[in-house]
């Protein structure tokens, strides 16, 4: 495994717990994700998979609403855990959620045999639609 820093290898561990505990019985693709609050808090989701599809969560999401539901609305940093050889970034819809609240975020993905990848959120959604985007640059405040 590439070396994680502190924060990375806190949020690492909390993703790689919660993965084990995803419920992923039709793509037998496990996520966990850990998001780190702008104060210091740690919010953890895991991927749902339903039947119905496309009625899953992501952990991603999963994250993001939990933290949301304990009100916290500012993120520095992201780290996922996945099954997959090579570490994966966010989905497409995750990528949207993420950016509503954390534009520049950080995030890390490490795959099950302990590879990194780093990655920007502005570099994996460049030219995102944003809440300023809803109301010609005023941002739009809940």
């Amino acid at each position: 495994m590439k070396t994680l820093q502190a924060d990375e290898e806190r949020l690492y561990r909390a993703a790689a717990e919660v993965m084990a505990r995803a419920y992923a019985p039709y793509s037998r693709f496990r996520v966990g994700a850990a998001l780190l609050a702008a104060d210091g808090r740690i919010y953890t989701g895991c991927n749902v998979e339903n039947a119905a599809y496309p009625s899953g969560m992501c952990a991603e999401r999963g994250a993001v609403a939990a933290a949301v539901a304990q009100g916290a609305r500012q993120f520095r940093m992201l780290a996922i855990a996945t099954d997959a050889a090579e570490p994966t970034p966010p989905c497409g819809f995750c990528r949207q959620v993420l950016v509503e609240f954390s534009p520049a975020l950080a995030v890390v993905s490490v795959g099950r045999d302990g590879a990194v990848r780093r990655f920007s959120l502005s570099e994996l959604l460049p030219h995102a639609f944003t809440p300023a985007s809803l109301s010609a640059g005023k941002p739009v405040r809940s």
